[in-house]
């Protein structure tokens, strides 16, 4: 198996988001596509106060290809890799909030048992 590059390893960390929501990633995975992007695969488990924890998966395609160089540099600019991570974390909070009532959103993730 190859080694993770730093921006695998950045974006497979457990985050809490600015309202709360505690995002343990328990397994996350990089496809590097031809056309230069790429795309992300979570398995996380959501532990929300008052809520039941929950275990989700989710893809989100990143076709951005100006991102290509920090997902796959050995030693990418800190500030590309924090604002990437910030992306990332932006486009999973977005997922979270409107998979229930978004149909493309919905696709995008599925509940674990």
């Amino acid at each position: 198996m190859a080694e993770r590059t730093p921006a695998e390893r950045v974006l497979s960390r457990s985050y809490v988001t600015a309202d709360g929501i505690r995002c343990d990633v328990v397994g996350m995975s990089v496809e590097h596509r031809p056309d230069r992007g790429v795309t992300l695969t979570y398995r996380s488990a959501v532990v929300r106060r008052g809520h039941p924890d929950e275990r989700r998966a989710v893809t989100l395609p990143w076709d951005d290809r100006s991102w290509a160089d920090v997902f796959a540099s050995p030693a990418p600019p800190p500030d590309r890799l924090r604002q990437l991570v910030h992306l990332v974390h932006a486009h999973l909070e977005e997922w979270w909030d409107t998979k229930e009532h978004d149909r493309r959103s919905a696709k995008r993730g599925r509940r674990l048992t």
